[in-house]
């Protein structure tokens, strides 16, 4: 997996993402789940939040990889999925936004 720039990422999280998640721990849920311990968490399982069942079917791990592949489309990656993100086609905005993450839910 390529090093992404977490400076770049918290650009694209801030345009991209924070409208509907926050990513700190301990933070509450918005329109998406919090994303805080994301890392090797299972997809659909955060406490408090109300999953689509697709989601907590897919049973994901995630990790860099399947961040990665994710990314690309959600929908398409998860059919079914409430997430209404379209996806980030650029594989280093992604490799970016996936450092910001590792740093910003850990």
């Amino acid at each position: 997996m390529s090093e992404g720039d977490a400076v770049k990422g918290a650009k694209i999280f801030k345009t991209k993402c924070a409208q509907c998640h926050t990513a700190e721990k301990g933070l509450s849920h918005m329109q998406g789940p919090n994303l805080g311990g994301l890392f090797g968490r299972t997809s659909g399982t955060t406490a408090g939040f109300a999953y689509s069942k697709p989601n907590k079917e897919a049973a994901i791990t995630w990790g860099e990889d399947t961040l990665f592949d994710y990314l690309l489309n959600p929908k398409k990656y998860i059919p079914g999925t409430k997430m209404v993100f379209a996806g980030l086609k650029k594989p280093e905005d992604r490799h970016d936004l996936i450092a910001y993450l590792k740093e910003a839910t850990a």
